[in-house]
């Protein structure tokens, strides 16, 4: 008959339903779970901050460890690798002292590079002792020159002394009536002696000085030239520089 519905048409219509609301039912699960499982492992490509806290328990979170600011915590990958150490974070004034920290360790090592440099041109300036004994000397008689002549130009003024000390014999009894000219004449005398001893007093520290200097150069260069011979390369680029 046409437009009769088959038996039991009703039931399976039912079934049907029943079905369907199965299937929205399960659908509604798998979504959920799926979002819990994405929730637990987090975003993609997500961090996992860990550190030691100052009581020694170990810290692990999404996120930087506020409890480990003044310490040292990893970054981690979703599978447990480490993606970064990040350093303790500082205040300003703690900032401040490690830059000092770092800029006296970057003098030093400058320090210590200009040490071995000045080492490298002292052993190549001077490969032994008698070549640094000939510079002493060098060095001696050029100040020894100087003070010849200032002892011959001291001898000088002693003889034009004696001349003008004849001329105011004239006037010994009242020097006041010297001429001008005389009197001054003598006391350009007094001061040029004067000077030319205060001259050779100098000339005669600096050769004190030449004594000193050379002195702790031949101590340094002693050890330089042992080390030389016993451990080569121990200053780097030491060497017989050519005469």
């Amino acid at each position: 008959m046409i437009g009769s519905w088959p038996t039991g048409s009703g039931t399976a219509l039912k079934k049907d339903k029943s079905l369907s609301g199965l299937r929205l039912t399960v659908g509604w699960g798998g979504w959920l779970l799926a979002a819990a499982c994405a929730h637990a492992a987090g975003p993609a490509g997500g961090s996992i901050y860990t550190c030691v806290d100052e009581s020694g328990r170990k810290l692990t979170s999404d996120r930087p460890i506020s409890a480990c600011l003044d310490r040292p915590q990893r970054e981690l990958s979703p599978s447990g690798n480490t993606r970064r150490v990040i350093g303790p974070s500082l205040t300003e004034h703690e900032r401040a002292e490690r830059a000092a920290i770092a800029r006296r360790e970057q003098d030093e090592r400058d320090h210590v590079a200009e040490e071995r440099r000045r080492e490298r041109v002292l052993v190549a300036r001077y490969p032994d002792q008698a070549a640094h004994d000939v510079e002493r000397k060098a060095a001696l008689e050029t100040v020894d020159s100087l003070i010849d002549m200032a002892q011959q130009r001291k001898l000088d003024l002693l003889q034009r002394r004696k001349a003008l000390i004849q001329e105011m014999e004239f006037y010994q009894r009242d020097p006041a009536k010297a001429p001008m000219k005389l009197q001054r004449e003598m006391a350009e005398n007094d001061a040029d002696t004067q000077e030319q001893q205060r001259f050779i007093d100098a000339q005669a520290q600096e050769k004190r000085r030449i004594h000193q200097r050379f002195d702790k150069e031949l101590v340094q260069l002693r050890a330089l030239w042992v080390a030389r011979h016993t451990v080569p390369g121990v200053v780097s680029g030491i060497g017989a520089a050519p005469r």
